[in-house]
């Protein structure tokens, strides 16, 4: 008999499967997917995705599933602690939240009282930006930012600074039309279920071209229908490839250009010139271009313009200008943009880039998609049907987190407008509330702060020019990461990779309080793990005193960063609190129209801790910080989050949720507070999303109807065109400045380097890595990718998604291992210059062959997050970030840069360069470097071998009387077939890994 075989009759059901059933929004990857929760006896039974959510429509990955797990995870903390050994020992003791919160209340009260720049504030990925921002600015520090700059602000700077929008929270592939989609450096763990919903469409319909770019084939790239090897740090001069493939044959999109992007504006020629490079305007500052009827220059955003787009021309006061175009195109018809001539370098043949070049052509011009729907421009013109050029594209980490990788990503936009294809028809598309003025505003603040009081504007945004630098007169940074400084002007996420080096080495100057968020700067978050350690635990030889004098940290779970701090503020699982996913940070929208979405608290904590945001607002009315408390003192939000959410303005009418404003609660995006929003959040499936009618869905960087929707939103300042900017006016002028141009220029020890890497045009230089070490020492790539049933640290103590991936491999191409002698499954050390770590190797034929890589965070230190001592992921997992530097090789001068892209300070974590020696026998069979084991924070009891979970619903199927017949026999010997299901590395998991809770 099969033993998946039974009568329909013999399954034992549920007596009852649910006492209720809560909605809420995911938070066990980025995708904020709906979930629906099934909860029996005041605890969670299930978890399922929400189908009428706008996001994932019902899909449910195995994260999302395994929440569960998470929420009862035995590595939550369960009370606020304070340190009472040194610093990294774990030694703690527990304390009440009001301690707690005094304490929390005197250390920030004495920085913010004297000088509030000696707070550095960092949070990481906690979504909830637009409060956590605004709370650093209302305390008046400068030193604030999120994750972002060391996850992917290259691929947001770049889009911003490119087409108003950007790939994934800002924009999408228009899945339904699209004929032709190339994914470039994208693993697993961003936007999943919608991008696998989005293949499956392309497959169903089977009319579009999947093309995977990337050094690793794994995940989506699997059912890629073709896969690019690339050489990492490439991926830039591959793009640019295929633009001089594009120019040269003549295959681009001149209406387009003319019509929607400043390719036909006036670059000023004047070398040497203060003028050199910028854009040639009129007396009312509006840009101009040659009008070959009236053939003299006119505004370039007159709608009656007829523009050229090539032949240097002379203005009436003598300057000579040319078209942006002419300088774009005669910059990449360049033979060493050629593919014969890329073709080494990027490990891309040239007859493959030839092909990929001409199939885009051919897809964009000969198979446009045509909407019969008529629209109106933002001239007032009529367009009787919408045409599109059906090729999509979608980037994440893998072009974003190299030092080159600014460029790579505008590269990338490059190509899309080159063809024609941006939010149009089959074409990549804007979210709301993009797309937004290029740059968007507002401009980042903290040029001036004093005790006790707010800063000018949000500590965060957007340069155009060296006057928005936070520098001194010299040229110092101002802030404690170097953010927005001549070493990385336009850092608009911040560099949160750097602050505690910097701190501890009191470079630009030392911080009182080191305040962080969710952010596992201990381990696996950090670029070099045995130096940030050292930082974190260092002394003052002189006065015994820790270089970095106080640490708050706030985190759910035992992570290997809570032994480091001073102060613990024990945090929430996403299931017990509330949280807003907002338009004013990382919304849920959609191509079709605006969306956001709540977290409501579906249990009861069951421990003495509270949601960092709670925390964070009632910290605020301690402080007395403006916005925090009202006219007579008192706190403004005495409920909470909640209370906040609701009640909160920014702008008057505009609030951190855009659905049912106003007293009757019928307005949307603008409106007065309504007292019960929540509760219609909570009744509409804790979402709000509104679609938009077709006729302005499409083009709406220039759709007169979408324009006038997103001013009365609030989300543009007017309902003007947005031009798409292939050439950037806002980097010319830092180049100029470095050139000697301009009140402010950079300190001679940086000017080379931003007259290099301030390139108004996109542009391809070797990663810095790369370019500074000695490549025949250190021949080999290595990467990180995060599996795609895992999300930065948090996977790996769920007792679930252990079972996947309680071990990580370092992956070699098959030929590349031969040829050096290894084997499957022997032990390696993987050599940087940085240090070494050691792992066990797994051969793969889809990996490029001078490329290693293994998943991120699936090593854990000893004793972190509750798993035993003896745990695979302590004993056989392993961490790249331990040889990843956070430093560059120093230069000839003794200059030291930060290891990040020198435009945007993108941490470069793919840049780095390794050799691989096969281990001594001896040396096998454990994991190195190791750290001495975390002890267990007070309160807790000792890993379990075995953490069960739905006993209890067993039971109370027994005591039911319901009939145990055949079927359990047949599905018990079912399980033994499968129990012992290998871990995609020929390891069999059974019913969990060994060691640890299972």
């Amino acid at each position: 008999m099969n033993p998946f075989e039974w009568k329909r009759e013999q399954v034992m059901l549920s007596p009852k499967e649910a006492d209720e059933i809560k909605t809420t929004t995911c938070y066990m990857c980025a995708c904020r997917c709906g979930i629906r929760v099934y909860l029996k006896d005041g605890g969670v039974r299930y978890i399922e995705g929400n189908p009428d959510h706008p996001v994932n429509k019902g899909v449910l990955c195995a994260k999302g599933s395994a929440g569960i797990m998470n929420h009862n995870s035995p590595a939550r903390l369960t009370k606020p602690l304070l340190r009472v050994g040194e610093r990294g020992a774990g030694e703690f003791k527990e304390i009440e939240w009001d301690e707690a919160l005094s304490l929390a209340q005197d250390w920030l009260g004495e920085v913010r009282r004297t000088d509030p720049k000696k707070l550095a504030f960092f949070t990481g990925r906690d979504q909830s930006q637009s409060l956590t921002g605004w709370w650093a600015a209302q305390f008046g520090t400068p030193n604030f930012a999120a994750h972002g700059g060391f996850c992917s602000v290259n691929m947001a700077a770049a889009g911003l600074y490119t087409l108003g929008g950007a790939f994934w929270e800002f924009g999408e592939p228009d899945w339904d039309h699209t004929k032709y989609f190339m994914m470039w450096g994208v693993a697993e763990d961003h936007d999943s279920n919608p991008i696998k919903m989005g293949l499956g469409k392309l497959k169903t319909r089977g009319d579009a071209k999947f093309v995977a770019v990337n050094p690793v084939r794994s995940g989506y790239g699997a059912i890629a229908d073709e896969w690019i090897g690339i050489r990492p740090g490439t991926d830039g001069l591959f793009a640019l490839s295929l633009v001089h493939e594009l120019l040269r044959s003549e295959n681009v999109d001149l209406d387009f250009l003319s019509r929607y992007t400043n390719a036909p504006w006036l670059v000023i020629e004047n070398p040497g010139g203060a003028d050199d490079g910028l854009i040639a305007r009129d007396a009312d500052g509006n840009p101009l271009c040659w009008d070959g009827e009236k053939n003299q220059a006119v505004n370039a955003l007159s709608a009656e313009a007829k523009p050229v787009l090539a032949g240097r021309r002379t203005l009436e006061d003598g300057r000579i200008c040319v078209p942006s175009f002419d300088l774009l195109a005669r910059r990449y018809l360049d033979p060493q943009y050629a593919p014969d001539a890329v073709a080494e370098r990027t490990g891309v043949s040239a007859e493959t880039i030839k092909r990929i070049a001409a199939e885009l052509a051919h897809t964009a011009f000969s198979e446009e998609v045509v909407i019969e729907q008529p629209w109106t421009d933002w001239a007032g013109r009529k367009h009787e049907r919408m045409i599109g050029r059906p090729i999509s594209m979608h980037g994440m980490r893998g072009i974003s987190a190299h030092s080159n990788g600014f460029h790579t990503c505008r590269s990338i936009h490059l190509l899309q407008v080159l063809l024609g294809s941006i939010d149009c028809p089959g074409g990549w598309r804007y979210k709301a509330p993009f797309p937004r003025p290029i740059p968007p505003g507002p401009k980042p603040a903290g040029k001036e702060w004093s005790p006790n009081t707010p800063l000018g504007g949000m500590p965060l945004g957007n340069p155009t020019g060296p006057e928005d630098l936070l520098v001194d007169e010299d040229g110092t940074p101002k802030r404690i990461d170097k953010a927005y400084s001549w070493e990385h002007p336009l850092s608009a996420h911040g560099l949160m990779h750097m602050v505690i080096h910097n701190a501890w080495k009191k470079d630009p100057y030392g911080v009182d309080v080191l305040f962080m968020y969710m952010a596992n700067m201990a381990w696996n978050s950090s670029m070099n793990v045995p130096g940030t350690l050292h930082y974190l635990t260092d002394k003052d030889k002189n006065t015994g005193e820790y270089k970095i004098p106080k640490i708050i940290y706030s985190d759910a779970y035992y992570s290997e960063m809570v032994p480091y701090a001073d102060l613990i503020l024990p945090d929430t699982t996403y299931l017990e609190r509330w949280d807003c996913i907002s338009l004013l940070d990382r919304p849920i929208s959609s191509a079709h129209g605006p969306g956001d979405a709540i977290r409501q608290p579906v249990v009861k904590p069951d421990r003495d801790v509270r949601p960092f945001q709670d925390v964070l607002i009632d910290l605020g009315a301690r402080l007395g910080l403006p916005g925090f408390v009202d006219l007579e003192g008192d706190a403004k939000y005495p409920g909470g989050y909640s209370d906040y959410i609701v009640n909160h303005e920014r702008l008057p009418g505009i609030g951190p949720l855009a659905g049912w404003r106003g007293e009757d609660g019928e307005a949307h995006g603008r409106g007065a507070v309504n007292k019960d929003q929540l509760d219609r959040y909570i009744e509409n499936g804790c979402f709000w999303s509104e679609e938009i009618p077709l006729e302005h869905q499409y083009f709406k960087h220039a759709n007169l109807g979408y324009l006038d929707y997103a001013a009365g939103m609030g989300w543009i300042p007017k309902a003007e065109q947005i031009v798409l900017q292939l050439y950037s006016e806002p980097l010319q002028k830092f180049r100029l400045a470095a050139q000697g141009h301009g009140a402010l220029q950079p300190p001679e020890e940086h000017r080379e380097r931003v007259e290099t890497y301030f390139d108004p045009l996109p542009i391809w230089y070797m990663p810095f890595e790369e370019a500074v070490i000695d490549t025949d020492s250190y021949p080999m790539h290595a990467l990180t990718q995060r599996p795609m049933q895992m999300y930065h640290s948090w996977g790996s103590q769920n007792a679930w998604l252990r079972q996947i991936t309680a071990r990580n491999r370092l992956f070699i191409n098959e030929e590349t291992a031969a040829a050096m002698g290894v084997e499957d499954e022997d032990w390696v050390w993987v050599i940087s210059h940085a240090g070494r770590v050691k792992g066990q190797v797994k051969l793969m034929s889809g990996v490029n062959a001078d490329t290693v890589w293994t998943w991120n965070a699936i090593g854990k230190r000893k004793g972190a997050w509750r798993l035993s001592v003896d745990a695979p992921e302590s004993t056989r997992g392993f961490l790249l970030n331990h040889i990843i530097s956070e430093l560059l090789p120093a230069q000839g001068d003794g200059l030291r840069y930060s290891n990040s892209d020198p435009v945007t300070g993108q941490a470069a974590w793919f840049d780095l360069r390794v050799r691989v020696e096969k281990c001594l026998p001896e040396e096998a069979g454990l994991t190195e470097p190791t750290f001495d084991a975390q002890p267990p924070p007070p309160g807790s009891s000792a890993p379990v071998d075995e953490l069960t979970y739905g006993t209890q619903f067993k039971k109370e199927g027994r005591d039911a009387g319901l009939p145990m017949t055949e079927w359990i026999g047949n599905r018990r010997e079912a399980s033994k077939n499968i129990s012992g299901i290998a871990d995609g590395h020929g390891n069999k998991t059974g019913h969990g890994p060994k060691g640890g809770h299972k």
